[in-house]
């Protein structure tokens, strides 16, 4: 309908300029008529066909359901999934704040399918195919959160200057242990405040032996890490004794 329409008029218009070319110079009414009909229907014309292409073009976005939370239709059956190594700090460093934000939903995204592909499994008694994936985009989503609160804390320490983003100080509590007490607004003054006066910011001088008992405690299991992890070494090296020799001839 639109083509015709349009049509018709082009052909008024090109009878028009027919009859006023005729006025001017009778001679030429007919070459001028039919050069000028022949201008404006080529003119016109592409816009018609262009119309026509953008009517029946569809660009809505697909969506998609359920099948989001499934792994793709070629990885079923497979034992071993194809999979790249996990996002490093370095790498993540270099990305916008903008590109972060996508990448953390990406992750989310993927850690969601990992999880039902991961409770499928459990619950056919199969084992998940290549199990490594969940375990690489827990560690790039661990990664992307400490990149991102490296960001903020660079910041506050530009804008205000303080390492914690909330206010406060480090203090004594009544066990002799130092905690960072966190600053808040109280509606009325400290000394009219009897919640914060019942607080103790300072330890009583029979406490210093639970301190240095504690601090002993902490020493001793230190100190048992240690020898368990000589004692480990000592078995692997007599197990293994030729790598404990290729070991001290590397660091030779």
């Amino acid at each position: 309908m639109a083509a015709t329409s349009l049509v018709g008029v082009c052909r008024r218009a090109s009878a028009f300029l027919k009859a006023a070319c005729s006025l001017v110079n009778p001679k030429d009414a007919a070459h001028s008529g039919c050069r000028s009909s022949l201008s404006l229907l080529l003119k016109n014309t592409p816009h018609v066909t262009s119309f026509l292409q953008c009517k029946l073009l569809h660009t809505t976005l697909s969506r998609k359901g359920l099948e989001e939370f499934f792994d793709d239709p070629k990885n079923w059956g497979e034992e071993k999934v194809k999979s790249g190594a996990s996002w490093t700090c370095q790498q993540l460093r270099n990305k916008s704040n903008e590109d972060l934000h996508k990448l953390w939903y990406v992750l989310l995204k993927e850690r969601n399918m990992l999880l039902t592909l991961e409770q499928e499994a459990k619950r056919q008694r199969l084992p998940m195919p290549s199990p490594e994936r969940l375990e690489k985009v827990v560690d790039s989503m661990d990664n992307l959160d400490k990149v991102v609160q490296e960001r903020e804390d660079a910041l506050r320490l530009l804008q205000t200057g303080q390492e914690k983003p909330r206010p406060g100080a480090w203090r004594r509590d009544i066990f002799g242990r130092i905690v960072w007490y966190k600053f808040k607004q109280w509606p009325i003054p400290w000394y009219l405040n009897k919640r914060y006066n019942r607080r103790r910011f300072f330890a009583m001088p029979y406490v210093d032996r639970f301190i240095r008992l504690r601090i002993e405690k902490h020493a001793r299991i230190e100190a048992r890490k240690r020898s368990l992890q000589k004692k480990k070494e000592k078995i692997l090296q007599a197990k293994f004794p030729h790598l404990s020799q290729e070991r001290k001839s590397s660091t030779v």
